[in-house]
């Protein structure tokens, strides 16, 4: 069984190859996946487990202990890693780091998502919250959307989204930070979320016609960042009903109040790889929901597996 570690794969990957092997992964046989998670004093272990018959059995685990980041020095709050099992044998095959799994799963996700709804001229890119994530969402859009002219930075500390465009100063595409939130999404053509936001703060009145609205953030059941409005006045779609519904509250709150009903989600990313569903025209407002769950962390171990044994 072999390790493979963030340094040694990251330099290998790039998002067009990520989204590609998401897409692939869902014109396989649907995947049978599993949670269970572990709480002790805010602390929590996560296991997701996913098997997709001729692709292979993954399981990810993951420890977050929120008080790591204020430790001297500062250790990461999410650690773990993920073991790949051979489809046929049932053998281990691998263990891969945790972090460069959801690194590449997280934006990929969302990328893809973009990538089947999105207008394609679309040109101004705003990204809602400065952390990790929102690195490499900016490098992910940059690449599956090379036409972008700007991408633009809102964080609830501006000075924290100053200090992310800094870092980017001289790229291709320019990274500017965003003072005013509502004015930043009424310019932009895709909107990007991801921050550990409880209250919704995106509110769909800011939304033009035509923008592209991708919702990471949210995973627990008490989250959620776009308003009822959002939802309401787009098209809806998730990666999976299957890990949103009734898990995670950016859906589940409003479909508990009655706002919307199931059948308001018009597809899934199973439905718009195979081509059964996408944007009716190009003043629809979209919203996708990136879940996550173990499948895509499946699909995207497996391709990490394969790069780092085709590069010797």
């Amino acid at each position: 069984m072999r390790f493979i570690g963030f340094d040694e794969a990251d330099p290998l990957l790039d998002w067009t190859s990520i989204a590609d092997a998401i897409a692939d992964g869902h014109r396989q046989p649907e995947a049978e996946i599993g949670d269970l998670l572990l709480s002790q004093d805010g602390r929590s272990l996560l296991n997701r487990g996913a098997w997709i018959k001729g692709l292979g059995i993954a399981l990810k685990s993951v420890t977050i202990y929120p008080e790591n980041q204020s430790k001297t020095p500062p250790l990461p709050s999410i650690q773990g890693g993920m073991l790949l099992f051979d489809d046929a044998t049932g053998a281990p095959v691998a263990l891969v780091d945790g972090i460069l799994v959801t690194k590449w799963k997280t934006a990929g996700d969302s990328v893809l998502g973009a990538r089947l709804l999105a207008r394609p001229d679309s040109r101004r890119l705003l990204i809602c919250g400065a952390g990790t994530v929102a690195h490499s969402l900016i490098e992910a859009y940059c690449e599956i959307f090379p036409d972008l002219e700007s991408v633009a930075v809102w964080n609830r500390t501006l000075e924290k989204a100053e200090r992310l465009a800094a870092e980017y100063s001289g790229s291709r595409i320019p990274v500017v930070a965003a003072a005013e939130l509502a004015v930043a999404v009424g310019e932009a053509d895709i909107v990007s979320t991801a921050t550990m936001a409880t209250e919704p703060f995106l509110k769909g009145e800011w939304l033009k016609p035509g923008t592209h609205v991708d919702l990471i953030g949210a995973f627990r059941p008490d989250m959620r960042e776009a308003d009822d409005a959002v939802l309401t006045r787009s098209e809806l779609f998730v990666d999976s009903r299957r890990t949103t519904f009734g898990h995670i509250g950016e859906i589940q709150i409003p479909l508990d109040a009655g706002t919307i009903v199931e059948g308001t989600i018009r597809g899934d990313l199973a439905d718009l790889c195979a081509g059964k569903a996408g944007r009716s025209g190009v003043d629809a407002i979209t919203v996708f929901k990136n879940g996550g769950g173990a499948h895509l962390d499946l699909m995207v171990g497996a391709l990490i597996r394969r790069v780092v044994e085709a590069a010797g």
